[in-house]
């Protein structure tokens, strides 16, 4: 089947399919021993040689999905050149080359997704897609409504015009408030510019989904460096009140006492993975 040379190489899970753009543009991508720099090429997998860098490049049959809960106090990065903690740490079991879709905060907790599938990553990143990421904040006070309302309505920010999709209280506590916030990008800081824009302060930042896919809990492993803080509360639940503990049950005691943060199975199908795609003729 003849395909675009960049989503072949996504697919295949070389990189993103915004990066294989760039390895295509730079130079660095040959096809039957051709050096091509066309974003239009098409290619068919099963017929022409693709090589970056020299080196041949196969497509892939099965596709590895990680779903992973990043605490705050590290970045979504595989590596990070001011030296941070990132993500890696808590990838170490993982064989085959992954890398995140979207980004979450340094100081932001909750989904991520790894993937060697470079087309999925575009499809679940990219903001032609939509795809709505949900956000908990911790809010100083309690805002008002009419605060909320303006956020829904839209604001311009320094990089032009943004609006949440949805924007409600999740919960209160006794000086602090957790909002729900439901955005269709990933633009840099947007929850957090939104919020200010408003006159709100945010506290603390959990993404419990990414895609219509919620986070699996973690270990309290985590890298030198990386914080550890108290999980934000759920949807549908209520917050315990201060000064109260719980024995926790025998088999999370023994989670929490692990070495790796837990992730979905490896071999997990596309298939769980479908909701959250829409089709694409590109």
């Amino acid at each position: 089947m003849v395909e675009r040379l960049q989503k072949f190489l996504a697919t295949a899970g070389v990189a993103s399919r915004r990066k294989a753009e760039e390895l295509i543009t730079t130079g660095r991508v040959s096809v039957n021993s051709k050096r091509v720099t066309e974003l239009g090429t098409k290619v068919d997998p099963a017929r022409d040689l693709v090589a970056v860098d020299g080196k041949l490049v196969s497509a892939r049959e099965e596709h590895r999905y990680y779903l992973l809960y990043k605490p705050s106090g590290c970045v979504t990065t595989l590596s990070d050149p001011e030296g941070r903690p990132t993500a890696a740490a808590y990838l170490d079991a993982v064989r085959e080359r992954v890398f995140p879709v979207g980004r979450l905060d340094y100081d932001a907790e909750g989904a991520v997704l790894f993937t060697t599938d470079g087309e999925l990553a575009n499809r679940l990143a990219h903001p032609r897609y939509g795809h709505q990421r949900v956000y908990l904040a911790k809010v100083k006070g309690e805002p008002a409504s009419e605060q909320l309302e303006r956020m829904v309505s839209g604001l311009r920010l320094e990089d032009g015009p943004a609006r949440a999709l949805q924007a409600e209280v999740h919960e209160r506590a006794e000086v602090n408030t957790w909002i729900r916030i439901v955005v269709g990008e990933g633009r840099y800081h947007l929850v957090k510019r939104l919020c200010e824009a408003v006159g709100l302060q945010v506290l603390r930042l959990f993404r419990p989904e990414f895609g219509g896919i919620s986070v699996r809990r973690a270990t309290t492993r985590r890298p030198r460096g990386a914080t550890a803080t108290a999980h934000p509360p759920r949807p549908g639940t209520r917050p315990r009140p201060s000064g109260r503990s719980r024995r926790a049950p025998r088999r999370r005691r023994r989670e929490a006492s692990g070495s790796r943060p837990v992730l979905p199975h490896a071999g997990a199908s596309r298939s769980l993975l479908r909701a959250a795609v829409r089709p694409d003729s590109s």
